[in-house]
């Protein structure tokens, strides 16, 4: 056994590691900083475009004598049995310990966005659907299962959650996002790294930050942010899940705004991230983005250059493999062009990550995964538990006009679309089968994953359903429209179910690098949908989708709109449910829906000029506002008040006095006046109708999902601080601002029901880094 003071667990992991890199050559520090992607494809037709780009010229077994600071993705890059790929990683850690000098082994990381990607794991609604939810607990609950899960089998590092805040919805990867609101997206976030964290996995931030701000909503186009925008709106997110989150890792983006990459932006990764938030975690490269910063910024003369510049910045850790940070930044070094201190700092960071992992102890095989142990499930009857009721509470009702929903259960259905008896209409591009399972047909998916049209069947055993597609997902064929306007005349009801397929780098109409010009359905789904409604027979329309689509061209047409982002291998049975009535909807929209197809940018976070006027002729009002979703059943919000710190009390037109370091609580009781249980979900907007630089109109800053039983109340309080209400001033100075504030609940953006008007007094106040970002709320059974 070594007596090394680094392999001591009961000394300080900073002495540990100080006492390990003293050890290291500047070779095996170096070695600490990259990962190694085993079997990933190099002629382009791999997961990634820029695969082929990967370097050959490193030898496996010469490298791992070095030693290795991360392994890439070994069961999300091929299909393979989990519990094969266990023990092979396993094997894999063994090997690089064996051959090193100090017997470390690598930090394994795989992708975790809507699920372990892996063959065989749960496939779990996307983030999108996760915001629609307005349900952190669940969203842990689901996170430490997907982390239970990846360290079971040997994975450290989970690259997840998405954190970008939707900008622009053309955008591919909105279905990756939690949705258009950076309070929705921090607190679901933050409870998405505990959930992960709790079972060990590291989480890392994504993607840090601006990408969603691209400017046209092209994959990894340059942002356009101002500094407000990008303080008050990309920000926040990040700066919730790392100081109540605890997330250990960040990664850096792939854009550059205002001319500088993210991944060679210091101000960002240092300035910003550790220096004034304090983190104390690793920073690591979006796959290839190093080596981006000579192919695709050309801000870097070649991969020495590339290297010094991201690890001046602060990037810790080069993923996916070995291309920078390699023998040309030793050369580098040596030559005293890029300082050692820098590859000293990174390497530190990355040691105190494995120590913390135990990953530095002499007995960390030992408590490994015992790849011997049986079979591996990640696909438990728990799991699948999780995932349905997170499709179930993600499902939006758009509108049900005239109470065709929920359907009579021995009526005629005739369902028609292109999403309706796929399995993959319910999973993201991130979701195993969708991801890798595309490339490799004579794989089976290795999970259940009923269709919409079977789940439908199984849920209304009486009713006579037929099926046609009608018309692929893309593409103008309209050959189908025949047969699907026949089917649907013959029924009582039409179920028409469009929506997208998700897919990488334009093998989908969703999905990282499928990025859209305007918001009409893809292919001739609008063309179809029109078809259907003329035949007088009542559609009801199902969106199984990874991004919202513009609906206003049927406003008063249809029977009945249901919105589902994507809901996850439990998804179909979850949106039958809601058609049957056995689920009562409770899901609220996380982006808007937009009315119209063009005039796009725009989300909900619009100042005054952003919003309708008569200035222009273009009307960007959305047909369902951001937080809309209805319900089988009804509520109504009674005996509305509040209190402020100071004692004072009111309601309605009362003008309540809080100082600018002070708090308001209001409260109101949601009470269930239908006939059956249901979920209702109160939003707390702040209006601010005077401030020193132009503010959102309405901003999100606090909510409360209440589930009722029929005829129960349950008394709801919200906790505003003045800290909620501060912004960035034109000094670049995050302040609270005195002066007059508007609290404003409601059932959506635009559905406002109660109004508390406050006057922030005092002087105008700087409330730091420790400032309160969030809103506590808290239910209690009504009196």
């Amino acid at each position: 056994m070594s007596t090394a003071p680094w392999r001591d667990p009961a000394l300080p992991a900073a002495a540990r590691v100080d006492d390990l890199l003293s050890r290291m050559t500047l070779q095996e520090k170096t070695a600490q900083l990259y990962g190694v992607w085993v079997g990933a494809a190099t002629d382009g037709d791999g997961v990634a475009p820029h695969q082929q780009a990967m370097n050959s010229d490193y030898d496996w077994e010469e490298l791992i004598t070095l030693g290795l600071g991360q392994l890439t993705r070994s069961f999300g890059t091929a299909p393979v049995d989990p519990a094969l790929g266990a023990q092979a990683l396993a094997l894999a850690q063994r090997r690089i310990a064996e051959a090193g000098r100090f017997g470390i082994p690598a930090v394994a990381h795989e992708e975790c966005l809507a699920g372990f990607t892996a063959w065989g794991a749960t496939a779990y609604p996307v983030p999108l659907a996760w915001g629609a939810t307005f349900d952190p607990a669940l969203v842990e609950e689901m996170a430490a299962r997907i982390g239970h899960d990846m360290r079971s089998v040997g994975v450290h590092q989970g690259l997840a959650p998405v954190l970008d805040v939707v900008r622009d919805p053309r955008w591919g990867r909105v279905e990756e996002t939690i949705g258009e609101d950076p309070y929705l997206v921090g607190t679901i976030g933050t409870a998405y790294v505990r959930g992960l964290q709790s079972a060990g996995v590291v989480a890392t931030l994504k993607h840090f930050a601006g990408y969603a701000s691209s400017a046209g909503a092209r994959n990894l186009a340059p942002v356009r942010a101002g500094t407000r925008e990008f303080a008050d709106i990309t920000l926040p997110p990040f700066e919730m899940a790392l100081r109540e989150g605890g997330a250990r890792s960040v990664m850096a983006a792939y854009t550059e705004t205002d001319g500088v990459p993210a991944s060679a932006d210091p101000g960002l990764l240092t300035g910003l991230l550790r220096e004034e938030w304090g983190f104390t975690g690793t920073v690591v490269a979006d796959y290839f983005a190093i080596d981006f910063l000579q192919t695709l910024h050309r801000v870097a003369a070649g991969p020495a250059d590339s290297a010094g510049l991201a690890l001046e910045a602060g990037i810790d850790v080069e993923l996916p493999t070995v291309k920078c940070y390699g023998n040309d930044l030793v050369a580098a070094v040596r030559s005293g062009k890029v300082p050692e201190a820098l590859v000293d700092r990174a390497a530190r960071r990355v040691l105190l990550q494995k120590c913390e992992l135990g990953l530095l102890d002499e007995d960390w095989d030992r408590r490994a995964p015992d790849a011997a142990a049986g079979p591996v499930d990640l696909d438990s009857p728990a799991n699948r538990a999780v995932a349905r009721r997170l499709a179930e509470e993600s499902v939006v009702l758009l509108a049900n006009p005239g109470g065709v929903l929920p359907l009579a259960p021995d009526t005629r259905i005739a369902v028609v679309g292109p999403r309706a008896a796929d399995a993959l209409a319910m999973l993201g591009c991130y979701s195993f089968p969708s991801h890798v399972g595309t490339l490799h047909p004579e794989v089976e998916t290795g999970i259940e994953i009923p269709t919409l049209l079977d789940a439908l069947r199984a849920e209304l055993p009486d009713a006579k359903v037929t099926f046609t597609e009608g018309c692929e997902v893309s593409g103008d064929c309209v050959s189908g429209f025949g047969e699907a306007v026949a089917r649907a005349s013959e029924a009582e009801v039409c179920v028409a179910v469009l929506g997208d397929r998700s897919g990488l780098f334009g093998r989908g109409t969703s999905g990282e690098g499928c990025d859209v010009a305007d918001l009409e359905l893809p292919g001739v789904q609008g063309e179809l949908l029109d078809a259907l409604v003329a035949t007088g027979v009542p559609v009801v329309l199902v969106l199984l989708t990874g991004r919202p689509y513009a609906l206003g061209r049927w406003d008063g047409r249809l029977g009945a709109a249901v919105q589902a982002f994507f809901p996850g291998e439990e998804g179909g049975p979850a949106v039958a449910g809601v058609l049957s009535g056995r689920v009562n909807p409770s899901g609220r929209l996380p982006v808007s829906v937009p009315r119209g197809p063009g005039g796009q940018p725009w989300t909900y976070l619009q100042p005054p000029l952003g919003l309708a006027g008569e200035v222009s002729s273009l009307d960007p009002t959305p047909l369902y506002a951001f937080g809309h979703g209805g319900s089988y059943t009804t509520f109504a919000w009674e005996d509305f008040g509040g209190f402020g710190d100071n004692g004072d009390s009111g309601t309605g037109n009362d003008v309540i006095e809080v100082g600018t370091d002070g708090w308001y609580d209001l409260s109101l009781t949601v009470r269930n006046t239908g006939g059956r249980e249901g979920a209702d979900v109160v939003q707390l907007y702040l209006h601010d109708p005077v401030a020193s630089v132009t503010r959102p109109d309405v901003r999100l800053v606090g909510y409360q999902r209440v589930h009722l039983a029929p005829g129960e109340a349950k008394r709801v309080t919200f906790r505003f601080h003045a800290d909620l209400s501060a912004f960035t001033d034109r000094s670049g100075r995050r302040i609270v601002e005195p002066g007059a504030l508007e609290l404003r609940l409601g059932g959506s953006a635009a559905d406002v029901r109660h109004t508390a008007r406050l006057e922030l007094t005092g002087a105008v106040r700087e409330p730091g880094p420790g400032r309160r970002l969030r809103c506590e709320a808290s239910v209690s059974a009504a009196e």
